[in-house]
């Protein structure tokens, strides 16, 4: 039975991760000090097959049983957080990364990093391919998050490098589903909890930006692949499906069935114009691409989650 560590094993894409993991036979080591995650998002899982250790992966941390794979999930990665802990990001992306590669040596386990789309900042290139570099604003409000994951993937691949280390990155691209927090200022909670409320639609700017919205499932199955493939250098995982942020609202509008009527706000500083993923390596190395469309995906946050849970308390 191999033994995963997932660190940020108790937020959004790491629970979901947790869940398949356990799914498929692994036992499963959540490290998460629920800063940004929840014990709500694991507290459904029952077996002696899991354990959750409480600690903030900035500080060196040990696992004394034998580790097969090492997931590093762990970063504030919405804007409301990194903006809120912008000190915090820019470490879990350095010392946070350097202790969990450590502990990924000792074991000698396969590592993998969860990086972003955020990487390729504004780009100038579209669709994103892994080959282009991107154009980040290294001292904008958003450059601690961004420039926290170019570090980590540069610090992923030195170890590898020098140190041997079996190393994976996967570049994830707007990712959503079940267990997103309903205020984390991300696009699709946000206009989900204001149209199931039924209070206006808050899309900045013109709305005419774009992104590529992948649903959790196909992400976390992609995630596995890369981590169970032996591949090295940065991959792409996201649905190349690309919305506008005014389409978006408008089939969250459909879906749920709300009178809420669209309003526009201002354009928050660096926000990206367009964001798609380039997913041809991903289906020539692992054989991956998505399979759950937008509309089928909304409709299954909806249904797995509950209503109750996507308006969130008041604020």
């Amino acid at each position: 039975m191999p033994t995963c560590l997932v660190t940020g094993g108790a937020g959004f894409l790491g629970s979901h991760l947790c869940d398949e993991l356990l799914c498929r036979g692994h036992r499963v080591i959540c490290v998460d000090n629920l800063e940004t995650g929840s014990l709500a998002n694991i507290e459904h899982i029952r077996t002696d097959q899991f354990v959750h250790v409480n600690n903030d992966i900035i500080e060196p941390y040990h696992v004394e049983e034998p580790v097969d794979f090492v997931y590093h999930l762990a970063s504030p990665a919405s804007p409301i957080d990194y903006l809120r802990l912008p000190l915090h990001t820019l470490k879990v992306g350095s010392y946070g990364t350097h202790h969990t590669l450590g502990l990924a040596k000792k074991h000698r386990a396969r590592f993998l990093i969860a990086s972003t789309s955020e990487v390729y900042g504004d780009p100038k290139i579209h669709p994103q391919p892994e080959s282009y570099w991107g154009h980040v604003n290294p001292i904008g409000p958003r450059g601690v998050y961004d420039e926290a994951k170019r570090y980590a993937e540069a610090l992923t691949m030195a170890y590898h490098r020098q140190q041997g280390v079996d190393t994976a990155i996967v570049r994830i691209f707007n990712t959503y589903g079940p267990r997103m927090r309903p205020h984390d200022g991300r696009a699709i909670p946000t206009f989900l909890r204001q149209a199931l409320q039924h209070r206006p639609i808050t899309v900045f700017g013109d709305g005419a930006q774009t992104r590529s919205f992948c649903y959790v499932d196909d992400l976390v199955r992609g995630i596995i692949l890369l981590a169970e493939s032996g591949y090295h250098d940065p991959v792409n995982i996201g649905n190349p499906n690309e919305f506008t942020l005014l389409e978006l609202a408008q089939a969250v509008i459909e879906i749920t069935g709300s009178g809420s009527e669209i309003v526009y706000e201002a354009l928050p500083t660096d926000d990206p114009q367009v964001r798609q993923p380039d997913i041809g390596l991903a289906r020539q190395i692992l054989g991956w691409e998505p399979e759950i469309e937008l509309r089928e995906g909304l409709r299954r946050t909806i249904d797995q989650s509950g209503i109750e849970a996507l308006v969130g308390a008041a604020r």
